[in-house]
């Protein structure tokens, strides 16, 4: 993953201030009843950042229905950057293998609109694993770390 942000951001026509890491939200109530995803995307952002040398920021995405939701919601933190002095951003979902409605237009356009509605310069979408070798390649090891034993190694 560390490999394919970067590849990506390294191509990007401006320096983000910000590498925002946008999850699929779920509710609250999932994290209280002890499910661990939140704590796995808190860590996931953290070890990243570590690797990649620079501050990574986390958010969750796709909140609906009454119930509350993991936060912070991604388009609070897109629209709320900018008076932080945030004016560039990069914004991947590395819990999501493949771009999709939500990563293309949850966030690739609605998350572009309110970024830059709200102050902000440049923005960018940035791909899905499945949009580059480094990516499948890390697909593919974790598919065969899982199905070890039920497939025969190639």
């Amino acid at each position: 993953m560390k490999e394919d942000l970067e590849r990506q951001i390294e191509a990007l026509d401006f320096k983000p201030d910000r590498l925002l890491l946008s999850f699929h939200g779920m509710p609250q109530r999932t994290l209280t009843l002890g499910d661990p995803y939140h704590c796995n995307c808190q860590k996931t952002a953290r070890l990243l950042g570590e690797a990649m040398g620079r501050p990574v920021d986390i958010a969750f995405q796709s909140r609906f229905g009454r119930a509350k939701w993991l936060e912070p919601a991604t388009d609070v933190v897109l629209r709320g950057y900018p008076a932080g002095g945030v004016r560039t951003v990069a914004i991947a979902a590395p819990g999501f293998s493949a771009d999709c409605l939500e990563t293309l237009e949850e966030l690739g356009i609605r998350g572009r609109e309110d970024f830059l509605a709200a102050g902000g310069t440049h923005f960018a979408r940035l791909d899905c694993l499945n949009d580059g070798d480094t990516g499948m390649r890390m697909v593919e090891a974790l598919v065969r770390r899982e199905l070890a034993g039920w497939m025969e190694s190639t």
